[in-house]
């Protein structure tokens, strides 16, 4: 009985390194798979989660890879020191951008097409879904995970390296961000989840907070699950998920809610934004209109029209003049 091929053949990729490397050990680079890269004191700290469930699977499958470079690797001296006190005085060590570079220098060779360059740091631009999707979408991304009091600004100017955050809070160093951003990613490849509608009806995809979910049993210490979603009309357990995500971004993610609303404006009424441009809108496009003052108060008080009153009037005003022109 002969042995099964393995899962790497015909894609094997080889890339100079500085290193020594344990050919015994060492896992086999695969041409053509997403590739995540990691400058790190602390090598064995990955895969960490990763390793495990979906991305532990995917990841032994290669349907993507993981490398890691040990920063100290690239050190001056005896010791291999990679920091140095920060100029101008100051608490702490900051990575010296000789280190940093030469280790950036190994990171990068070979990578080809889009490939990002990311710091994690928490003066970065926040992460967010749409950041995932577009990290899946590169050939593979290196990420650089901080220490001490960062890094060096001149390599991040030299580099134009993005630098990217998890939210407003400081960490000790950047390992578990970038387990965090790879995990957010890698889910997204195909072949990850295995459903791709998994991806597609989940929190942030459209802008919006997920709606809630629930399974067996029917009831639980008192708690039932909605009618709507045991009642077998899928017309109306769509417009009661969207309804719920609706709601639930509106209370929790008030930033989210003003942003996805935006999208939901007819092109009529997006340059609506003072008594101007709606006299204009209501001359041109309606042939009457209700008092200004109360088309104000229910403006102010509807939780689904632009936070702009006269944006808001026009909205309401051309929703009903379309109700009114379908009932007609």
């Amino acid at each position: 009985m002969s042995a099964k091929t393995p899962k790497s053949h015909g894609r094997k990729s080889i890339r100079p390194t500085l290193v020594p490397r344990d050919l015994m050990n060492e896992p086999t680079a695969l041409a053509g798979v997403w590739t995540a890269r990691i400058i790190t004191l602390f090598p064995k700290a990955f895969p960490g989660v990763l390793g495990e469930s979906l991305t532990g699977k995917a990841l032994d499958e290669g349907k993507w890879q993981l490398d890691t470079v040990n920063l100290r690797d690239f050190g001056e001296g005896k010791h291999r020191n990679v920091d140095d006190t920060p100029a101008g005085g100051g608490a702490g060590m900051v990575l010296r951008p000789d280190v940093m570079g030469r280790a950036i220098d190994h990171a990068m060779q070979g990578a080809r097409g889009a490939w990002p360059l990311v710091y994690l740091s928490p003066r970065g631009r926040r992460f967010d879904q749409r950041m995932a999707e577009r990290l899946a979408q590169a050939q593979g991304v290196t990420m650089i995970c901080g220490r001490f009091e960062g890094m060096d600004e001149r390599v991040i100017q030299h580099y134009g390296i993005q630098e990217i955050s998890l939210g407003d809070f400081v960490m000790t160093g950047g390992e578990l961000a970038a387990q965090a951003v790879i995990d957010a990613t890698v889910r997204l490849l195909p072949g990850v989840l295995g459903n791709a509608e998994s991806t597609e009806n989940e929190s942030f995809s459209d802008g919006l907070l997920e709606h809630p979910q629930y399974t067996r049993p029917a009831e639980w210490r008192g708690h039932k699950i909605p009618d709507v979603l045991m009642s077998g009309h899928h017309g109306e357990i769509a417009k009661w998920r969207q309804q719920m995500s609706e709601e639930i971004t509106r209370l929790r993610r008030p930033d989210l809610w003003s942003a996805a609303r935006e999208g939901l404006l007819d092109d009529a009424v997006r340059d609506v934004r003072g008594p101007e441009a709606l006299s204009a809108l209501l001359q041109a496009r309606l042939a009457s209109a209700p008092g200004l003052e109360q088309m104000l108060a229910v403006a102010n008080a509807h939780p689904t029209l632009p936070r702009d009153p006269w944006m808001a009037v026009a909205q309401f005003l051309w929703d009903a003049a379309g109700r009114d022109a379908k009932q007609a």
